[in-house]
């Protein structure tokens, strides 16, 4: 077991992406996350899983229990704007019955996953229906409408016409139907960012059983650490049945130094954030004894 101070404990880690050329082709990277749910279903290692699918409105998230891997396609690439997908986990044990539950999240929702099953109030039979969860890379997430602001203010694109996004090169990409490119500078997309984001110190989801991202892999793959016992399990199996191409993530570039360049860089902003609410409430008490 590796353990390290910015991207947590991990088992291995490895360049990959999906051989199913119908995942690829709508997927945000590597196709990883899509993949192994569509076979942990198709294995009887969940029975159905926890995944995002599409609201009202163009790009907004409205999360869903998929029962089939048509359902789990529906779900691919990445919408930056949260979706309450840990809502669903008492909706997915008991109105749908389901005994082991599959779960893709950001980091600060594989960690409102564990949080449950060790502190099961309110979740009474959750915790040991947790089949697998798969974490996502995550820096910082939006709102609906600050998305929304970010696409059509300052990158002047119609919500309706994209088809892609993606946070890479210190810029927030919008790629349309049309073909059009526009991007935003990271900087004028902060002050959009869910304050909550501000305060978590963890950029590779190191709680999931998987963690994966495209952050230190070539463009069209994703970064992938294998972090628990299940995790392992469930990955080797995979690998085995041909399901991903590999890579060591020591022979690609720009591979772990980027990764935990940007894993150290939230972090280290994080806990400054934790450091001056900690000294304000501090200091309020002390102006104001009665505070």
């Amino acid at each position: 077991m590796i353990e390290d101070p910015y991207l947590g404990k991990y088992t291995a880690c490895v360049s990959a992406r999906s051989t199913d050329r119908e995942i690829l082709k709508k997927s945000q990277d590597g196709g990883i996350a899509t993949t192994l749910m569509v076979y942990a279903l198709e294995q009887g290692i969940i029975d159905g899983a926890i995944v995002t699918g599409k609201g009202d409105r163009p790009w907004e998230p409205k999360p869903f229990v998929a029962m089939s891997r048509e359902d789990i396609l529906k779900a691919r690439g990445t919408i930056y704007n949260i979706s309450p997908q840990i809502s669903w986990l008492k909706e997915a044990t008991r109105s749908y019955g389901l005994d082991r539950v599959g779960v893709t999240g950001v980091c600060c929702q594989m960690q409102a996953v564990r949080k449950a099953q060790l502190y099961p109030m309110n979740m009474r039979d959750v915790p040991e229906k947790i089949g697998l969860a798969i974490g996502l890379f995550c820096m910082e997430n939006f709102s609906y409408k600050s998305m929304q602001t970010i696409v059509e203010d300052h990158a002047a694109q119609s919500l309706g016409s994209v088809k892609k996004m993606e946070i890479t090169k210190g810029k927030f990409w919008v790629y349309t139907d049309r073909g059009n490119v526009a991007t935003v500078p990271l900087k004028d997309t902060h002050k959009y960012e869910q304050p909550g984001c501000h305060v978590c110190l963890d950029y590779v989801s190191n709680l999931g059983d998987i963690s994966t991202g495209s952050v230190g892999s070539p463009e069209g793959w994703s970064t992938v650490f294998i972090r628990t016992r299940k995790g392992n399990e469930v990955w080797s199996r995979a690998v085995d049945e041909g399901l991903f191409e590999t890579k060591p993530i020591e022979d690609v570039k720009p591979g772990l130094d980027l990764l935990r360049k940007l894993a150290k860089e939230k972090i280290d902003k994080n806990r400054k954030t934790l450091e001056e609410r900690r000294n304000f409430g501090v200091n309020k008490a002390l102006r104001d004894p009665y505070a």
